[in-house]
């Protein structure tokens, strides 16, 4: 299968906590930019960048992705990370994609800010091997890193999971969450105090 015939799959990984409009939109500008088959959101079970912030359940987590992207036949929820043997790691999910999906060509879709700490994950080299970058960044093409594809998706969404949760737990009405979403986090009174 040549690359130009290869099918394309994005491997979208984060804490989707919650997941909302902003999250959903990168995906798309993703998918339109490389004309990708499919977008893999990735729940990670415990993001080592945030640790002691107030947190979903990885199961409930998983399944807010599953219903922001129900109506979105390219893209999938997939469990991997919080099935796998913990920690997670980047180029140990990518490796195992690649051996899932044998002849695909990989993505890793990311945020600048992501794309810029690289170089600090564990094994980056194996993850670079695995897979081709894609950047979604506010403010303009972000820096190489010397022998990684990288392709740059611009764009911006003002939608913070952070902020997302702090308007739950201080009772406010979320802006940026799917219909959906918001329901399940309601009645499962996620993010409260």
């Amino acid at each position: 299968m040549s690359m130009d015939s290869a099918r394309r799959i994005a491997l979208f990984g984060g804490t989707f906590d919650p997941i909302h409009e902003g999250h959903l939109e990168i995906a798309q500008r993703a998918k339109d930019a490389l004309a990708l088959d499919e977008v893999r959101f990735l729940p990670c079970h415990t993001s080592p960048h945030k640790l002691g912030v107030l947190s979903a359940p990885p199961e409930d987590r998983l399944e807010m992705v599953r219903l922001a992207i129900a109506d979105l036949p390219w893209a999938v929820a997939d469990d991997h990370d919080l099935t796998c043997p913990q920690p997670a790691y980047s180029f140990l999910t990518a490796e195992e994609m690649a051996r899932r999906y044998p002849g695909s060509r990989l993505f890793w879709l990311m945020g600048a800010d992501q794309w810029r700490a690289l170089p600090r994950w564990k094994e980056p080299e194996r993850l670079a091997k695995a897979v081709e970058f894609i950047v979604f960044a506010r403010d303009g093409r972000p820096e190489a890193h010397l022998g990684w594809r990288m392709h740059f998706v611009p764009g911006t969404h003002p939608a913070s999971a952070t902020a997302l949760r702090g308007m739950i737990a201080g009772g406010k009405a979320p802006l940026w969450l799917p219909p959906a979403v918001a329901d399940y986090i309601a009645r499962k009174g996620l993010y409260k105090p």
